[in-house]
């Protein structure tokens, strides 16, 4: 039997997408700031690209394994969706927390691993989560409430660099080896973003029950052995692929070709900034944060237009 959902208000929708808010803002910082702390610790330029593995491993293995897990979860007290992006955004804010303080290189590196695996261990089911809630006619506000806190979420992000580096960064003296404090408060910001912005929307928002179905195949799977539930999000991951629409695979193949492009617009503006024009790394980020606000909200105001 299918539920029918009903109808949210403005301000229902409003509070279930306020989290990413805070999941944008530690993607930001990622994008931004994680670089330059790279180099503030010793990494050359050509390691950059392989520093930051991370993100697209993560991404391409913890999304859709946390998403299958999530459609086959239930509880009556934590729901579905919200202990595995609660989990993700405590696993963030700790390691944003850490991450400024970070006295080595490889120290760093690990935490951009347990960053990345929390952050898209939010991402997905906090996605799934605005779907489940959302009747059809009203999936479009839904989304664009959605794109509204994403984009948000990254201008406070780069805003804060370029203010922090404004404000103090002329003052220090960069010491190789050291990261400057006045990076330290963008980090500190996002972490208490990160954890506050998922417990308002898990807080604000109820998750609504499965069907009688859904609960069905929820404790059928909850039954099997162990093995066939630690292989199962992987087999689901397989039969989605081969079911794909063959319009989704020409999708991916634009979105192949415009994540490089991401990628290496992310790793290689600060250093660009740096060897180029002759700017110190703390200036260089604050640059590079300055096109990022820019090309941020030519994207939040056409994404919002269409």
């Amino acid at each position: 039997m299918k539920i029918t959902k009903p109808s949210l208000s403005f301000w229902q929708i409003f509070n279930m997408n306020v989290g990413f808010l805070g999941i944008q803002y530690s993607f930001g910082l990622q994008q931004t700031a994680i670089n330059p702390i790279f180099l503030y610790l010793g990494a050359p330029e050509d390691m950059l690209p392989i520093l930051n593995i991370a993100g697209p491993v993560t991404g391409l293995i913890v999304q859709p394994i946390i998403g299958a897990m999530s459609d086959k979860t239930w509880s009556a007290r934590w729901g579905r969706r919200k202990p595995y992006f609660l989990i993700g955004a405590i696993l963030g804010s700790l390691c944003l927390f850490a991450f400024p303080t970070s006295p080595v290189l490889w120290f760093a590196v690990g935490l951009l691993w347990i960053l990345d695996v929390g952050n898209n261990m939010a991402m997905e089911p906090y996605r799934a989560f605005v779907g489940d809630k959302l009747p059809e006619k009203q999936l479009s506000l839904g989304y664009q409430m959605q794109s509204l806190f994403v984009g948000a979420g990254i201008l406070l992000a780069n805003g804060s660099i370029v203010l922090f580096q404004y404000l103090f960064g002329g003052e220090s003296v960069e010491v190789a080896g050291t990261i400057p404090t006045w990076l330290y408060y963008s980090f500190y910001i996002g972490a208490i973003l990160s954890i506050t912005t998922i417990l308002y929307s898990v807080l604000k928002t109820p998750e609504i029950p499965p069907s009688s179905l859904e609960l069905e195949e929820i404790n059928a799977a909850r039954a099997k052995p162990l093995m066939d539930r630690i292989m199962f999000p992987f087999k689901e991951i397989a039969e989605a692929i081969k079911r794909m629409p063959k319009f989704m695979w020409r999708v991916g193949a634009v979105y192949l070709f415009q994540w490089y492009a991401l990628f290496i617009y992310w790793q290689y503006t600060t250093p660009l900034f740096k060897l180029t024009m002759g700017y110190s790394t703390g200036e260089a980020a604050s640059q590079s944060a300055q096109m990022s606000l820019t090309y941020n909200v030519v994207t939040m105001v056409v994404a919002l237009a269409l």
